[in-house]
């Protein structure tokens, strides 16, 4: 067909691949039948329809085999109503041959050896029926009859036109229902999801107020009664009020990484420039107490961002150089660099680092690194951090190839938009 010919372009239509090819043409409408979305029943159902309207049956059933391979139940019938053959063992009739055998059978009613099954078809008035077994993926998951009360004329070509037509039954009911078990399983982890997240908001309101009041109490304690008690007494005091603090920080934490997650992001144009005088200005006593210098570039850009979780993202890296870089911290870099598709910026210190084994652990929920043993902490502040990132269609991550300290980046995509509705 080539010859003499750089290409060939042949515009598709059904009507005439029907002209040419009446076998390829119900092949062609029975995929694509196949392929819509609907219930299995509903499937078998229009598939079996279609089938006994080509071949001119008078009957037909769909079976498909039970989770033990020991019998065929019916899921589709059309033409005759099947009582006494709703259910099939596979070593009884027709059918359960060829699911058994594997086989296309075709054969006469009156040739059958249970004489009550032929005696029960023959009183439904057919004399010949067909079994094509349904095959995919070198698996029998079901029998299709045909039946016909006329004598009929079968060749190789239609027998594997059947056996064709079966294997696409097949797939389709293996798709069906892989789709089915898919669509359990999200139900189920979106139900499991619900669940986790009121235990969670459930858990954090039922937990403020008792720690809130706790906390009050001790601190009455502590400033009407601080004289009176010893300092056994005393260091109890403390004691709770800093637990009762810890829980009420966790408390918050818990309620802002909920709100991270579940909350749409407020995409804005940001100067960052204003974030970084926000945050030197939080922490510009802590750095002269301690010594510890501060540097970002002269210039930084404008970005479409959520201002208040990038913010959050840019304390959490500067807290976290104070709480653990140790006496050895004295300089604290903030750096951006892009690409094409992202902003990234990256926080620095000269500190005592982070373990390279720790590299992943430390992002996941209630995760923290062996050097933040004794000091406060919630271990959600860089899963915060890893949410608001990919809510920005960026990630996180960190170096530790570094002679000193550690080097944490986050990026942020430049395919972000603002968000409508913008006051």
């Amino acid at each position: 067909m080539l010859v003499n010919k750089k290409y060939v372009s042949v515009q598709f239509s059904e009507s005439k691949l029907k002209e040419r090819n009446r076998e390829l043409s119900i092949l062609f409408e029975i995929s694509n039948f196949l392929a819509a979305s609907m219930t299995l029943e509903n499937l078998l159902e229009g598939v079996l329809a279609k089938v006994m309207e080509y071949f001119d049956m008078e009957a037909g059933r769909i079976y498909l085999m039970d989770d033990e391979e020991r019998n065929l139940n019916l899921l589709a019938y059309s033409g005759i109503k099947p009582e006494g053959l709703e259910l099939i063992h596979l070593d009884e009739g027709f059918s359960g041959k060829a699911a058994k055998t594997r086989s296309f059978i075709a054969k006469y009613v009156s040739e059958s050896e249970d004489k009550n099954r032929a005696a029960l078809l023959a009183g439904k008035g057919i004399k010949i029926i067909m079994c094509v077994p349904l095959i995919s993926m070198d698996k029998v998951c079901g029998v299709m009859n045909l039946a016909t009360s006329r004598i009929i004329k079968l060749d190789q070509n239609k027998i594997d036109l059947l056996s064709a037509i079966g294997n696409q039954i097949a797939n389709a009911v293996n798709n069906n229902r892989l789709f089915e078990k898919l669509t359990k399983q999200i139900e189920m982890i979106k139900e499991k999801e619900e669940m986790i997240k009121f235990f969670a908001y459930s858990v954090s309101h039922d937990l403020k107020s008792p720690a809130t009041a706790v906390y009050a109490l001790a601190k009455r304690l502590q400033e009407k009664y601080g004289e009176f008690l010893d300092k056994q007494a005393k260091m109890c005091c403390d004691q709770v009020l800093k637990t009762a603090e810890q829980i009420a920080l966790l408390v918050d934490k818990i309620n802002m990484y909920i709100a991270v997650k579940e909350a749409p992001s407020h995409l804005e144009r940001v100067k960052i420039k204003e974030i970084t005088e926000t945050i030197k200005s939080e922490f510009s006593d802590l750095f002269e107490k301690r010594h510890i210098r501060w540097s970002e570039p002269d210039s930084l850009p404008e970005i479409i961002a959520d201002k208040l979780s990038l913010i959050r993202v840019f304390t959490n890296f500067i807290d976290n150089s104070l709480k653990y870089g140790g006496d050895d911290l004295h300089e604290i870099k903030m750096r951006h660099e892009e690409d094409d598709s992202f902003h990234i910026f990256s926080f620095s210190d000269d500190g005592v680092g982070i373990k390279e084994e720790a590299k992943e652990k430390i992002f996941k929920i209630f995760k923290r690194d062996e050097t933040s043993r004794g000091k406060p902490g919630s271990g959600l502040g860089l899963a915060i951090v890893k949410e608001i990132a990919a809510s920005h269609e960026g990630r996180v991550w960190l170096d530790t190839n570094q002679k000193k300290g550690v080097v944490f980046y986050v990026s942020v995509s430049k395919n972000l938009k603002e968000t409508k509705g913008k006051q």
